[in-house]
């Protein structure tokens, strides 16, 4: 029986593969971001270019609003201290409090605005999970599991990846985008080559804006990432250690009686 269903899993995977292939958008390039591997960790001041940029560029169109203000302070995140973190809670879309029944200015404990409306765009809270999972061969997230790609390749791509033609469909205006599903996508250019001007004084380039933006919006979808790998790598090595003590243990215990039979 196990083995029937094999075979018709494999002869469904063989047969779906070129019209996955043909509904596919374009290549992912793998690109190394410092957060992946089993002992990556985000780096803060790519992550804090990264709010730069969604700050000035995709904050009119796109919201985040699973994100909690006050991480922007956590260790492993952006690292901002308190005070500055306050200061820009303040400098966002005040929120309608029902408790006093008006709108009041966000304070750190609020989350990030969501948007919507003709002309906005998905949330970006989990677009980096939700595309992690689909680079590979045929959506199996091999690729993923293999060389790390996921959902920060995509993004970067998408944002790296236009031709420059545009075309009009139903009366909507198309973006050739060699990433997105078909080669086309509504959403026009966001960045261009010194759109922002980094504090640090890094080149931003159209490249290094979507490196930036990608590690943010992997590090809003996985704020604990470095906790779950910190608590990962103890439970592999006391698994070590259990392995190595039950093996003494055999061997003082148990060796020198077995393969005696009873007389």
């Amino acid at each position: 029986m196990l083995k029937a269903l094999a075979i018709a899993a494999v002869t469904a995977l063989g047969l779906s593969g070129p019209a996955m292939a043909a509904g596919e958008g374009g290549h992912i390039e793998d690109v190394a971001f410092p957060h992946e591997g089993p002992f990556g960790a985000y780096d803060q001041f790519q992550l804090q270019r990264g709010l730069q940029v969604y700050t000035e560029v995709c904050s009119a169109c796109h919201g985040l609003k699973y994100v909690a203000i006050r991480t922007l302070a956590d260790e492993g995140g952006p690292g901002l201290p308190e005070d500055q973190v306050r200061a820009y809670a303040a400098e966002l879309l005040p929120v309608f409090d029902d408790a006093i029944g008006e709108e009041r200015p966000r304070t750190i404990t609020d989350h990030f605005p969501a948007t919507s409306g003709d002309g906005m765009g998905p949330d970006l809270s989990l677009m980096a999970k939700a595309r992690a999972g689909f680079h590979g061969p045929f959506g199996t997230g091999l690729s993923q599991l293999v060389n790390g790609m996921g959902g920060p390749e995509y993004i970067h791509a998408l944002l790296t990846s236009y031709t420059g033609e545009d075309q009009e469909q139903a009366g909507t205006l198309l973006h050739g985008n060699t990433a997105f599903p078909g080669g086309w996508i509504s959403m026009a250019a966001p960045l261009s080559d010194g759109q922002v001007t980094y504090e640090d004084g890094t080149e931003a380039t159209v490249d290094q804006m979507a490196m930036d933006i990608a590690a943010f919006l992997m590090w809003t979808a996985e704020p604990k990432m470095m906790d779950r790998k910190s608590v990962g790598l103890v439970a592999v090595l006391f698994l070590v250690l259990l392995s190595a003590l039950l093996y003494v243990v055999n061997k003082r215990l148990w060796a020198p009686h077995k393969g005696k039979l009873p007389a």
